[in-house]
């Protein structure tokens, strides 16, 4: 993994826009060196009337060779990757992918040669590739958007043109945006007269190319297959016949998908016996699975960091202690917020909702996998600490900018950064411990693929089984838009890399192919019905307890959510500026 930071400006700029340039580009920088502590580098070129810059670090997470990013070739092109290769191109564990991608690159003779390369490789990635004697520039982000690339176009006051992986917040020298899935783009460096125009210069370059299979361009679409009246599941201990095929090629997928994201991680910040891996630990479904599957591909002598998070919540406390005063009549509330509860006598406590769930699971996995070091790591944020990481998070998560982006990317922060405390076993003496692991997985994507939300069960009620396979459809369509890049910025600002087993492009394919009654059936009771599949994998695997657990949002499960009093009727689409102002 790296970052990635590209500007093109003009050499006749004017002092004023230049000095809005010289401010900014050192801020990206520094951003793009946490994201990739191992090694740094810049490069510059002319090409016309252009100043081209390339910025990139290295977070050395795949290969046995030292290498610095930006990768170059004796013929001059460039390429600045932030993504892995788990599929498609063949990576030796001792090889470097991006070497081995600039390689590819360079054999290609056009852009659709360039798209056609990215069709067929699976990982989550971001780049930006020179191809030197064409002057020609490719970039693109996967088609599932799971790593951050943000692009300024320029304008009048700040005529330049950016593309970078990190943020420096809300600025006005910089207008950025999360840059599309949709294509790979390009831009040949030779036609460009004014960069005020480069919008209209910029190519689209289609990743479905007429004529060539190209597996990993972008998702299947959903089978539209309505079924007719399914026989119903009446336990998850019994997998009917028609499910049993369906149920062990799950567990083959994800088990394969978790094997590529922790095999071949290199040892280096790691001592012997350290954790490499970590996962985001809730003890729901989803990451209870993927740690339960990582058991299997982790070498035996090293420990698996299961990270959990909690937040102190003076709003959820007072509750506890007062109620809930915002559902009293008018007069008492008033009467209530002008006499507020003495904080300073409450006793702070972290059981919140994911804290519990976790620590019950941490003992199945115990029990199931008992050779295996499993550091259940309680992460305690006071309230005071979260507050004061508000402004890095909201400048780091940006351009994303409402209420719910920000209670998730402070609970991803906080988990990320991997401090917290250990405990031996239940009831023992809790120990400092920070995580050395820099791969964390996590267990997003199973609600849009297996039909986890209670939206899908509204969808059902109202239209049947058809408007569930709109709304699946939906769910996989609109994942590139969401909340990955995000939550890329987020986490990689510790110097750490997060995969989605559930998002390899392999397990997102099969799962959509598969007709709907096979992955959820709406018709059964909560905490069953939805996720139906995966329910029925987790138990053959033998998480009885994890198999029946119902969603639970992580703002929720770490009370990272609304934390403030008087915060408890903020919207999460609200923006922060609104609330803010209100």
């Amino acid at each position: 993994m790296c970052g990635i930071l590209f500007s093109l400006r003009s050499t006749s700029l004017d002092d004023r826009p230049l000095d809005h340039y010289n401010s900014l580009f050192p801020k990206l920088a520094g951003a793009i060196a946490a994201r990739g502590p191992d090694a740094q580098d810049t490069l510059h070129y002319n090409v016309a009337q252009l100043t081209v810059t390339f910025c990139a670090s290295e977070l050395r997470l795949r290969g046995e060779t030292f290498v610095t990013q930006p990768h170059r070739d004796s013929e001059g092109n460039v390429l600045c990757w932030n993504g892995e290769i788990f599929e498609g191109l063949s990576v030796a564990a001792a090889e470097n992918d991006g070497t081995k991608l600039l390689y590819a690159l360079a054999q290609c003779r056009n852009a659709y040669d360039v798209s056609s390369t990215f069709g067929t490789i699976e990982g989550p990635y971001a780049f930006l590739y020179y191809h030197r004697s064409t002057n020609m520039l490719y970039f693109g982000r996967d088609p599932l958007g799971r790593r951050s690339l943000l692009v300024h176009y320029p304008d009048a006051s700040n005529p330049y043109f950016l593309l970078s992986s990190v943020s420096a917040g809300a600025d006005p020298v910089h207008a950025l945006e999360e840059l599309s899935t949709e294509h790979i783009f390009a831009i040949d460096l030779n036609a460009i007269e004014d960069l005020l125009e480069i919008r209209t210069r910029i190519a689209k370059v289609p990743r479905d190319i007429e004529g060539k299979v190209l597996p990993f361009a972008r998702p299947s679409t959903v089978n539209r297959t309505i079924p007719g009246d399914p026989p119903k599941v009446e336990v998850l201990d019994r997998i009917p016949p028609h499910l049993t095929v369906a149920v062990d090629e799950l567990i083959a997928q994800l088990d394969r998908s978790v094997m590529l994201r922790v095999r071949d991680i290199p040892r280096r910040g790691t001592a012997a016996g350290e954790a490499r891996v970590a996962v985001f630990f809730s003890g729901g479904i989803d990451s209870t699975v993927i740690a339960f599957l990582a058991d299997r591909h982790v070498p035996p002598d090293e420990p698996i960091d299961l990270l959990n998070v909690a937040f102190e919540n003076p709003r959820k406390q007072a509750v506890k202690v007062e109620g809930n005063i915002y559902a009293l009549p008018k007069r008492e509330k008033k009467q209530k917020l002008r006499d507020p509860l003495d904080y300073s006598t409450v006793k702070v406590t972290y059981d919140v909702p994911d804290r519990l769930t976790g620590l019950q699971e941490v003992e199945e996995l115990r029990r199931l996998c008992p050779h295996r070091t499993w550091n259940f790591l309680e992460i305690d944020v006071p309230f005071g600490e979260s507050q004061g990481a508000r402004a890095t998070v909201e400048a780091l998560m940006y351009p994303s900018r409402t209420v719910m982006d920000l209670s998730l990317a402070i609970a991803l922060y906080f988990a990320a950064r991997g401090v917290g405390q250990i405990r031996q076993h239940p009831g023992a003496e809790a120990q400092p411990y920070t995580s050395p692991a820099r791969v964390l997985l996590n267990g997003l994507g199973s609600d849009e693929l297996l039909g986890g939300y209670g939206r899908h069960r509204t969808a059902f009620k109202a239209a049947g089984w058809q408007a569930v396979i709109d709304e699946l459809q939906t769910e996989i369509d609109r994942i590139p838009t969401r909340n990955l890049g995000r939550d890329d910025r987020v986490i990689s600002s510790w110097g750490k890399e997060t995969r989605h087993p559930f998002l390899s492009l392999s397990v997102v394919n099969f799962l959509a192919e598969l007709p709907v009654h096979l992955k959820m059936d709406p018709r059964l009771a909560a905490g069953l019905g939805e996720k139906l599949l995966l329910r029925l994998a987790a138990r053959k695997l033998g998480l009885v307890e994890a198999s029946s657990r119902k969603k639970r949002a992580m703002q929720f499960g770490s009370h990272s959510a609304r934390m403030a009093p008087g915060e408890g009727d903020r919207k999460g689409d609200n923006t922060l500026r609104d609330t803010l102002s209100t």
